[in-house]
């Protein structure tokens, strides 16, 4: 992946984009012609016209060839999952976890969370911005009426042709001016306009990933919790039967009063782990109130248990060639280092003349009623050449500066592009790791059950003494907790997976259009 240089001269980027590039709506279409036609009078522009950086030639995005599919485990969450390389995203990636709760939540959260509308309205004014630019390659017309009464010297100043040093006199005219794009200075202003645009059209379509990531990651993240409490107080629930079993004992004379201040003590180091869990549930529904658009107050409706998820068996894996034309985030880098290559041509521009053309028709009377009586027209034509000659190499460093904003964001393109490489890399590991992880946690509740079992039995007969079905407790309420947080990891690795590759945002029939390609507007 090599970013463009400011002296590429290149023919519009010609690589295949997975995210198809939609027209705009008819009436953007004439306005462009009309642009483009006005644009092409007025001659070439300066600076470099940019060169889109070319994919990264990786063929992978690890080294090893990814396993045909990962390990599974008898487990709801625990099914194996398959790596399909070049399967294209859901816009609706979400709806794979079949949970009617959660496609409802994540609804909600795209009509009403502030950051979306605040998105969007960083969209528009970014258009309505280019829009504004666009009308300097128009001739501007204003008309003026000035009526105004006055008095002259009779010894210094002429007077009118009645002779009289007081009168009034009426102006109307219409005034022209236009300064032909020579050299391309609108045209690169306005290219490095429609790229901020193009930047804050997938600043918008980043948001919206990273919303309904973050409110799928937050219900993965109840249910969880849910699981572990619910594992809490199971676990609490044997811990009472062992105590009421050992005041028995204790009554008979069969455990020493140590062995049964020692159940009390693990009932009550169990109970305290309860409290921790209810506090970050609570305040995970908080979380997925705000992400929804509302008031902690006005709770979600929705509850999610692990159950209501269905694991994703088929996992889209993008071409690596593929990875930069789906990331919004590499998208909207993109998007800045073409406006900095503009601005390399906006500099240039400013260093060369500037030509302005001018004119101005009207009439001009003592009296309105002959205001446009004969004899009362005025008019004049004028043009005007400006450049500069000394300006203590202002503009020559503000070219040199133009150059290394181009470098510096040819760089940050590069570092975007290698963490999208690095998230989908750490995503595909991670979801093999949890794979593996589950079907340990599996083995190790079971075989710590199996060993709780019997321990109790051998207590019941006296075969044990306590501090053996102590330790065999405590390892069975780690597994137990361990086991849930491994079912809920392979569900938001699986989530992680659909936000790293894009999250599908080009199969989304409402996405934002801005048509600013600017194929289409320069000549």
């Amino acid at each position: 992946m090599t970013p463009p240089t400011p002296q590429d001269r290149a023919a519009p980027r010609g690589r295949n984009r997975a995210p198809e590039r939609r027209p705009g709506p008819r009436p953007l279409r004439a306005r462009w012609l009309v642009v483009g036609a006005a644009a092409l009078a007025t001659g070439c522009a300066v600076g470099p016209d940019f060169k889109a950086p070319a994919a990264p030639t990786v063929s992978g995005y690890t080294p090893e060839p990814l396993p045909a599919e990962t390990a599974s485990a008898e487990v709801p969450g625990g099914a194996a999952q398959r790596f399909e390389l070049g399967a294209d995203i859901s816009a609706q990636w979400w709806a794979l976890f079949q949970s009617p709760a959660l496609n409802a939540l994540v609804e909600r959260s795209l009509k009403a969370n502030p950051n979306i509308q605040a998105a969007q309205a960083a969209l528009k004014v970014a258009l309505e911005t280019v829009y504004a630019q666009q009308g300097a390659y128009f001739p501007e017309i204003d008309g003026n009426f000035s009526p105004s009464r006055n008095k002259t010297s009779n010894s210094i100043a002429p007077v009118p042709a009645n002779n009289s040093n007081i009168y009034s006199l009426y102006t109307a005219q219409l005034s022209l001016s236009y300064a032909p794009d020579v050299f391309g200075l609108n045209r690169r202003t306005v290219e490095s306009l429609q790229a901020q645009a193009e930047n804050q059209r997938f600043q918008l379509e980043a948001t919206y990933l990273t919303l309904t990531s973050n409110v799928v990651a937050a219900a993965i993240q109840e249910a969880s919790l849910r699981a572990q409490i619910k594992a809490t107080e199971d676990i609490i629930a044997i811990e009472r039967e062992l105590l009421a079993l050992l005041r028995k004992q204790l009554e008979l004379g069969a455990v020493a009063g140590l062995d049964f201040a020692a159940q009390e003590a693990a009932l009550a180091q169990a109970e305290a782990t309860l409290p921790p869990l209810q506090k970050q549930l609570d305040q995970q529904r908080d979380l997925l109130a705000a992400l929804s658009g509302a008031f902690p107050s006005d709770e979600p409706a929705e509850r999610f248990e692990l159950a209501t998820f269905q694991l994703p068996q088929g996992l889209p894996v993008s071409l690596p060639s593929k990875l930069v034309e789906q990331r919004p985030d590499v998208r909207a880098a993109e998007a800045l280092l073409q406006s900095a290559s503009a601005q390399i041509g906006v500099a240039v521009a400013n260093r060369l003349p500037n030509l302005t053309l001018s004119a101005a028709v009207g009439s001009q009377a003592l009296s309105s009623g002959a205001l446009f009586g004969p004899g009362n027209a005025i008019w004049s034509v004028g043009a005007s050449l400006t450049a500069p000659l000394f300006d203590g190499f202002t503009l020559l460093h503000r070219e040199r500066a133009a150059r290394a904003a181009f470098d510096q964001a040819a760089a940050q393109y590069k570092s975007t592009v290698i963490t999208a490489f690095q998230n989908v890399a750490d995503t595909l590991r991670a979801l093999q790791s949890d794979a593996d992880a589950l079907r340990a946690q599996l083995a190790a509740e079971r075989a710590a059950k199996t060993s709780l079992d019997i321990a109790r039995r051998q207590l019941e007969l006296g075969q044990i003494n306590y501090l053996a079905l102590l330790n065999a407790q405590q390892t069975y309420l780690q597994a137990v907790i361990n086991l849930a947080q491994a079912q809920a990891n392979r569900y938001a690795d699986t989530a992680g997976l659909f936000q790293a590759l894009g999250g599908g945002w080009w199969n989304r029939p409402d996405q934002p259009q801005t048509a600013l390609s600017i194929r289409n507007v320069l000549p």
